[in-house]
């Protein structure tokens, strides 16, 4: 086992249900027509309904909100992005009721750009000096969707719900949440945050893979490429649309570096040893010397690549949960991990056409696929 580095004691502790990540802070500087038009009082530009009473007024309000079909689950329309409605319900509910801390991190992706990844290496990172990186390390025998909770999908977190308000601080979180979602706090705290993108085609045939499995869980069929294809490229996703997602984000990483950091999954493919030295410099606790002699950034690399965390027993067996209604098997989350994958599920015409309007989205941003 590795010996472990030599970091302040106090910058780490560790939360006894949910195993949850707390770490060292430092100071830190289009889409297709709806099946109905949005009713009177539910447009997007109006607020959500924070004061919702219960959860069957929120329930009504989201049926009250334009919607339409074509992935296995209908999409509803919010404030110019598209939401499964159960996932919505969340989002709302964490507009309500979710209270940020100045000092917590939230990690942020639209699903299937790498979010799994990035809760391995970020709790790994975060926790490096309490738990080392042997064989006892928590990841090794425990779902990183379980390390690092959501704050949108409370039972993910496993067979219970995670009570967020009683983590101990600095808290590790995630979301699918876009930026402008957010509680308005997560800004005004100058909470930091780690964004993580991917190219488009491949995480449109992650989606497609993903959505596939759930519909044949439930004897169904989840849409053709050509159909997901069509849709994505309207801009009608789940979380989407794509590049509005990506590019709230990015503008917020140029306008506050030293509280956003934008990711993509190809750079940690290139060189994830570089990443974990980003990762750890922005979550305020930077490789040591020591650390730096010895090869860490490399070990967390390893620990948390995709054949390592693909190959475990805990990520074979079992699932998670959201809210009790939907169960994933934790095997769904790990397909193939590979960068350019989506050559052998689309056309070379199919990934033009998509490469031309995301450009045409993101023209003049900077940010480029």
């Amino acid at each position: 086992m590795m010996a472990r580095s030599h970091q302040p004691a106090s910058s780490l502790s560790i939360h006894s249900q949910a195993k949850m990540a707390s770490f060292a802070s430092s100071p830190s500087p289009a889409m297709g027509k709806l099946a109905a038009a949005a009713p009177e009082g539910a447009t997007d530009t109006e607020s959500s309904p924070v004061d919702a009473p219960s959860d069957e007024s929120l329930k009504d309000f989201i049926s009250s909100l334009p919607s339409r079909e074509g992935w296995p689950k209908p999409l509803i329309q919010y404030k110019g992005y598209l939401f499964k409605p159960r996932m919505l319900e969340g989002v709302l509910r964490t507009r309500r009721a979710f209270l940020p801390r100045a000092d917590d991190v939230v990690l942020a992706t639209q699903p299937k750009c790498g979010t799994t990844w990035l809760k391995a290496l970020a709790f790994t990172v975060a926790t490096r000096s309490r738990d080392g990186l042997g064989a006892d390390h928590p990841l090794l025998t425990c779902y990183p969707h379980h390390l690092v909770p959501y704050i949108e999908i409370p039972g993910a977190a496993g067979s219970h719900v995670v009570d967020l308000g009683a983590l101990p601080s600095p808290r590790l979180l995630a979301t699918h949440m876009p930026m402008s979602l957010l509680p308005p706090e997560t800004r005004s705290l100058c909470c930091r945050v780690v964004y993580l993108c991917r190219d488009p085609k491949d995480t449109l045939v992650s989606r497609l893979h993903f959505e596939n499995k759930l519909a044949a869980r439930r004897g169904g069929a989840g849409p053709s490429m050509d159909d997901a294809f069509d849709m994505f490229c309207e801009g009608f996703s789940p979380y989407g649309p794509f590049w509005d997602h990506c590019l709230e984000y990015w503008e917020e990483s140029l306008g506050r570096p030293d509280t956003i950091l934008f990711l993509k999954y190809e750079e940690i493919k290139l060189d994830p040893a570089r990443v974990v030295r980003r990762l750890a410099s922005f979550l305020g606790v930077p490789l040591t010397e020591q650390e730096e002699s010895s090869g860490v950034a490399d070990k967390v690399a390893r620990m948390c690549s995709f054949e390592t965390l693909a190959g475990l027993q805990v990520n074979q067996v079992g699932g998670v949960s959201h809210g009790n209604r939907v169960h994933f098997d934790n095997s769904v989350f790990y397909r193939k991990g590979e960068v350019g994958d989506w050559v052998n599920h689309m056309s070379r015409e199919m990934g033009e056409k998509l490469d031309r309007i995301v450009q045409q989205k993101l023209h003049g941003s900077g940010l480029v696929f």
